[in-house]
């Protein structure tokens, strides 16, 4: 009902965003609903495949037109591609009002288990891939005085869990970076927001899935499972709002205990740690 109510308003028209990680999951959740809400949309991945599919699956949500529905293909933690591709949109359309950053992955994992590449793959995809998008779009945000960046966090980005050593810190160094651009820039009326989505019902997950260690599975079991659709309306309709942190489901709830009761938190993670591990019979 209320995206029924989104829709009629038309909220984004006139508006183009290029949508990094927009050819699956949360990403293309907020390219389809951004274009039905009037706006325009370039999607950023690496695979052409998919990027092919849903960009044919984005336009046939247009409501005019004239709305803009594209795609580039690259490796956005690339700098050299990301400046190259992303300044010949420009030169071709105009520098979009949104940079949506949606990059990221997760492979978990018991921390003395990860080789070192690992954890630089994850830091390499999840900050540089948002970095980069960043550094490129920025001077034509400055040159005119206005623009929306959002990224994407999580709650493993106020929340350190067991076999996240690789995700979790990538997910604070977001955090940290969108905290110092909303100061750097504000005068010049750039806007940030940050997104800490709970678990959420994406290809990435399932991924992830596959190298959990056996406690994190049996920890993550009663933690609620949100859809892309119901995470994308949240982050179009806060960033309407101009809202800083965009906390979807039960994050607001767990960010609000994080930041008042944290040893209540400590001692509710260690707890269901040690349970996970009595279940499995490793009682350290």
């Amino acid at each position: 009902m209320v995206k029924e109510k989104l829709i009629r308003k038309q909220p984004y028209k006139g508006k183009l965003a290029i949508v990094c990680g927009g050819s699956s999951g949360i990403g293309k959740a907020t390219a389809k609903l951004l274009v039905q809400l009037g706006g325009s949309v370039c999607i950023v991945a690496r695979t052409i495949d998919m990027l092919k599919k849903a960009v044919d699956e984005i336009k046939s949500l247009k409501v005019e037109e004239e709305q803009i529905v594209e795609f580039i293909s690259c490796d956005t933690s690339n700098l050299e591609q990301v400046n190259q591709l992303f300044n010949e949109f420009f030169n071709k359309h105009r520098v979009p009002d949104y940079l949506f950053n949606y990059v990221g992955i997760s492979y978990p994992q018991y921390t003395e288990k990860f080789e070192f590449k690992d954890l630089k793959f994850h830091m390499d995809t999840n900050y540089y891939g948002q970095l980069i998008p960043i550094i490129t779009i920025l001077p034509h945000f400055l040159k005119r005085k206005s623009g929306h960046i959002v990224n994407m966090s999580s709650v493993a980005g106020f929340i350190g869990v067991m076999g996240y050593a690789g995700y979790t810190p990538t997910k604070f160094a977001i955090v940290g970076l969108s905290e110092v651009l909303r100061n750097e820039y504000k005068a010049y009326n750039i806007k940030v927001s940050v997104i800490f989505p709970p678990d959420t019902d994406t290809h990435g997950l399932h991924e992830e899935a596959r190298t959990r260690p056996e406690e994190l599975n049996i920890i993550s079991e009663r933690a609620g499972l949100l859809q892309p659709e119901e995470v994308a309306e949240k982050i179009l309709k806060d960033v309407l709002k101009g809202k800083f942190y965009i906390l979807p489901g039960s994050a607001k709830f767990l960010w609000r205990m994080k930041r008042l009761f944290p040893k209540l938190v400590f001692w509710v993670s260690d707890g269901d740690l040690k349970k996970a591990r009595k279940k499995l019979g490793k009682e350290l």
